[in-house]
């Protein structure tokens, strides 16, 4: 069994290959993304849809909704109430975009599972819900105390997950 300073020692390793395996992605989809955006430039066929992010879908002003994706709004930490962009290219993906994002207040909070796989992170007394990815992106365990994004001037149900405490 190691001993404290082991365990110290593991840990900190065991973050550093995290935070490199997280600069590493962030790279790898920076590239992807600017590869998608060439692809914009190059199409004028491209349709262009705006909309308001409600928590897990992009609504559009038709009232139509898509879902975005919860891993780019989780990394993106959007907030209910964020203005989005959508492009449906060529080929019929989506390629979403944060352009308006609303004013943010931060709050501080500890997470609950409340049903399998559905999070919330109570802040006193009210609750909001976070998106399963948020919590696996950010590793996240039930209980752990953590910063919230929520709109500033707006009631909403959803948060953004900012950071761990």
């Amino acid at each position: 069994m190691p001993d404290e300073k082991e365990l110290q020692t593991i840990k900190q390793l065991l973050d550093l290959a995290e935070n490199n395996l997280r600069q590493a992605k962030n790279i790898l989809f920076s590239k992807e993304y600017a590869k998608k955006a060439e692809e914009l430039k190059s199409s004028d066929d491209n349709q262009v849809i705006e909309g308001v992010f409600d928590g897990e879908k992009m609504v559009a002003q038709n009232k139509k909704t898509y879902l975005v994706p919860s891993n780019y709004a989780s990394k993106s930490k959007l907030v209910a109430g964020d203005i989005l962009k959508l492009t449906i290219l060529d080929d019929g993906s989506y390629l979403f975009k944060q352009i308006g994002p609303v004013a943010r207040k931060k709050l501080t909070g500890i997470l609950k599972e409340v049903t399998d796989g559905k999070f919330v992170v109570v802040c006193g007394a009210a609750e909001y819900r976070v998106l399963p990815a948020s919590v696996t992106y950010f590793k996240i365990q039930v209980d752990d105390k953590l910063t919230i994004l929520v709109p500033e001037d707006a009631e909403s149900v959803w948060g953004a997950v900012e950071n761990i405490i």
